[in-house]
């Protein structure tokens, strides 16, 4: 690239149909395909013989509907299934069979489950914390003991946080932050492409593995569909960088490849951390525009919280390795309490998000503060496809005269989740939800804001990917100083919006309502 302070591994991956025939992922395209056409095939064979079967095949329905109807899934999620159910029975049951039965990520789920419970109390919650908590009557400390029951996820003081209103503005504290690191660095995202802001980061963690700072970086395999060679990792390990793949693709059919590593999590020497919506790819900072002006957030936290992030990214690396290593990662923040002590205000709890349990984190969470608001609920959120109970909080929280404001792009990222999300707008203005759209562009931070004292920051969108399939993480904060920072962003960047009413509503456009309420059929598939 010619500049010095970039550092570039491989060449941007090129777009067109020379490079598909050529690559890799078309092998195991190809290589599933072949897979789902032996099913197909043996359907097919079943199939000469269904009419004679059709009295076994509608009670065969009818017991799949009862099962359906008597699951613990979403209601949602049993409308999807009973009208795949409806229209094509027995292939619709072998694929429920098929998710159900979690082919291929079982040994995964299990590692996953015994690592959280190994883990479980590998940081201890200072008690004194909960009974502060617990003397406010908020109901905070109630919360922070169900997240707790889930994993290893401490409420703490002692840490002070920043907001960052934009990606470029994290981005400049990153690489200070990146440049200061003595012992360890720790990296999990969701997107890494290279690039400026890539280039940037990549340069300064090649420079500190020389030096001898334990260096680990790890992101999703979806990037190597078009983001990242097949052969990445080798190319970091040259400049010292240990580096892993999260569920790489394969040529297996998998139930794994639905759940997908979402996070974002930077911990430097177990004294700084970065979370939020932010990956590291340049239309994150604004260094390319796409889809308009890219509206992002992040925070940084500095102090004992730290230690969450730290074990959250360990338990992930570990997933694979024989002698997991945890306790020198997660020693005291000592070097930042003494210049944090008595600073910091408010109390601040990081938590994940897994899959491949029964609890939904995220959505308890964002369903717990719109539940105990007074005043107001403001929420900015990529993507809008919710379950019923999200809607009906939604809707309950305004209608018991809580201002709840929703800011979400004025430019999508995806016509299906833009269509998807506007089949929610009628409902919820007529419930007094007021939603705006971001005209400059896309956005894809990931906020609630609530009465000056609680807010999340993380990469949880309200959408069904991020509350069931894929696993992820946030920043749970209750009053810091920095609340009061997230409410003022938003209030800037609702200045930048149009307000759906009932008459832009009237006006879509035809094919987007019809497409929209079409796709709503296999929604939670999406």
């Amino acid at each position: 690239m010619g500049d010095p302070e970039i550092l570039c591994l491989s060449k941007t991956k090129k777009k067109g149909f020379l490079r598909i025939i050529f690559s890799r992922l078309l092998v195991i395209v190809v290589l599933i395909l072949m897979q789902i056409a032996l099913w197909v095939s043996i359907y097919g064979w079943f199939d000469e013989y269904l009419p004679y079967f059709s009295v076994i095949i509608s009670l065969f329905t009818l017991v799949m509907f009862v099962y359906l109807l008597n699951t613990s899934m979403d209601a949602s999620a049993k409308i999807t299934w009973l009208f795949l159910m409806s229209l094509a029975p027995i292939p619709a049951s072998i694929f429920l069979a098929y998710t159900k039965s979690n082919l291929g990520q079982r040994l995964i789920q299990k590692r996953v489950n015994a690592l959280t419970q190994e883990n479980l109390h590998r940081i201890t919650q200072d008690e004194q914390i909960m009974e502060m908590l617990g003397k406010d009557r908020n109901g905070t400390d109630d919360l922070c003991r169900y997240v707790a029951k889930t994993g290893c996820y401490p409420v703490f003081q002692n840490t002070e946080v920043t907001y960052y209103p934009l990606g470029e503005d994290m981005l400049k504290d990153m690489l200070e932050e990146l440049s200061k690191a003595e012992h360890f660095m720790f990296m999990e995202y969701f997107i890494v492409q290279e690039g400026y802001m890539w280039g940037r980061i990549l340069k300064i963690l090649a420079e500190k593995a020389k030096a001898g700072v334990d260096v680990r970086v790890m992101y999703d395999g979806m990037c190597e569909i078009a983001l990242l060679p097949h052969n990445y990792p080798k190319l970091m390990e040259r400049e010292g960088i240990r580096c892993k793949v999260f569920s790489p693709l394969k040529p297996f059919l998998s139930t794994h490849y639905n759940n997908r590593d979402h996070r974002k999590i930077l911990v430097i020497d177990g004294k700084v951390a970065f979370n939020g919506g932010v990956n590291l790819a340049d239309e994150y900072i604004n260094h390319v525009q796409v889809y308009g002006h890219w509206k992002d957030t992040a925070i940084r936290l500095k102090g004992d919280a730290v230690s969450s992030f730290a074990l959250m990214f360990l338990q992930m690396w570990n997933m694979d390795e024989k002698e997991p290593e945890f306790e020198k990662f997660l020693y005291p923040a000592d070097t930042m309490e003494k210049r944090v002590q008595g600073q910091a205000s408010g109390y601040v709890m990081t938590y994940a998000d897994c899959p491949l349990d029964d609890e939904k984190v995220g959505e308890s969470v964002y369903m717990d503060i719109m539940n105990r608001a007074n005043d107001y609920v403001h929420i900015m959120t990529p993507y809008l496809i919710l379950d019923g109970e999200l809607e009906t909080a939604l809707k309950y929280a305004a209608q018991r005269g809580v201002d709840v404001k929703m800011i979400l792009p004025g430019i999508p990222d995806k016509v299906t989740a833009y269509a998807l999300a506007k089949t929610h707008y009628y409902e919820l203005v007529k419930a007094d939800v007021q939603i705006y759209e971001y005209t400059p562009g896309f956005v894809h931070a990931k906020v609630f804001v609530s009465d000056n004292e609680k807010a999340v920051v993380g990469t949880i969108n309200l959408d069904y990917r991020s509350l069931y399939h894929h696993f992820e993480c946030a920043t749970y904060l209750y009053q810091t100083d920095c609340v009061s920072d997230i409410e003022t962003d938003f209030q800037e960047t609702i200045k930048k919006c149009r307000q759906v009413t009932f008459e832009t509503i009237r006006r879509e456009k035809v094919w987007m309502k019809i497409l929209g309420r079409f796709i709503k059929l296999i929604a939670p598939m999406m």
